[in-house]
């Protein structure tokens, strides 16, 4: 049986099995209610020729990974309403306010949050964020005219509003900008190849899975020598100051995971871990004084997989949980 967390994420979460570029989008209802999926395939992202603005209305509960202008304009009262925004690893989400028509002395509001926030846990933890939670937040009933651009710090952020006032409503942009070193990532997909760089920064970055997977580190770059430890109370990299560690588990925010392995030293080689929890996340800790990079690639946990041990598989972790 599915995981509270994984049918807490079931709506943003299932687009994650479609090929690259495309997008999904679910109108949460009632339970037990079967709501289809509609799919924007790559046929119809061609017929948008140079120019041409992808359009479309947002729904209360709402998925988008492509740019495009989107509106929402309530039938009834939404009180409870959020859409959540993905790019791929290399780009930042911009989102402009086009036009807004809400009441913000009745209690309605449309706040931007920097990250994905679900049932009180983020992405990125705040440990690896350099925003504040509350800065993290930008309200447009509190920002108004001053802040209509907002951007984000990695590859996912979400809206959320309430709107009490039928007929009430706004229009956003959504743009894609390119950034040169992603740091804190979500996969669109439960398959893929990263490779993830800090450069003399003092800052900890995390890419995550949400999948079982099985992720293998091909190539890791600290500044400093040979080693992978499992996680032990007393053992890992305590005192190192760059390092990678791997954490599972079944919520969003890395910091509320479970670490498993640390990886302390620079090496060329493979090590492969099976890791069968709802949630992977690979984390680089980083103290500014090295560039470090780590090359990783991972496929989804399948159930053969999970009784054929390989001699470069290092323990298996989370196995209850699929």
């Amino acid at each position: 049986m599915p995981s509270a967390f994984q049918f807490q994420c079931h709506f943003v979460l299932i687009f994650l099995a479609a090929s690259k570029g495309e997008t999904r989008y679910l109108e949460v209802r009632d339970a037990g209610e079967d709501e289809p999926f509609l799919l924007l395939s790559e046929d119809m992202k061609r017929e948008l020729t140079a120019g041409q603005i992808y359009r479309r209305s947002l729904r209360c509960i709402d998925m988008l990974s492509i740019e495009g202008q989107f509106t929402f304009t309530a039938e009834q009262p939404q009180l409870h309403c959020a859409t959540f925004f993905i790019g791929e690893p290399e780009e930042l989400i911009t989102i402009d306010y086009d036009f807004v028509n809400i009441d913000c002395q009745r209690g309605d509001f449309l706040k931007v949050f920097d990250g994905w926030i679900l049932k009180g846990e983020k992405f990125p933890s705040s440990l690896d964020h350099p925003l504040t939670t509350s800065q993290r937040y930008v309200d447009f009933c509190e920002s108004g005219n001053i802040q209509r651009s907002i951007r984000s710090s990695q590859n996912v952020a979400m809206i959320i509003f309430r709107i009490h006032q039928p007929g009430n409503g706004f229009t956003i942009t959504v743009k894609k900008n390119a950034n040169l070193f992603p740091c804190n990532v979500i996969s669109q997909t439960p398959s893929g190849r990263f490779t993830m760089v800090i450069p003399h920064q003092n800052r900890n970055c995390s890419f995550s899975i949400i999948y079982p997977v099985v992720i293998k580190i091909s190539d890791l770059i600290l500044g400093h020598l040979n080693g992978l430890f499992l996680k032990k109370p007393s053992a890992g990299c305590a005192g190192v100051g760059d390092f990678v560690e791997l954490l599972g588990g079944t919520g969003l925010d890395p910091s509320k995971m479970f670490p498993l392995a640390d990886l302390c030293h620079s090496f060329h080689g493979s090590a492969q871990m099976k890791i069968g929890c709802d949630n992977t996340v690979l984390r680089m800790v980083s103290s500014g004084k090295h560039i470090n990079r780590v090359t990783f690639e991972y496929h989804q946990l399948d159930l053969q997989e999970t009784e054929n041990r390989k001699e470069n598989s290092i323990e298996e972790f989370c196995f209850p949980s699929i």
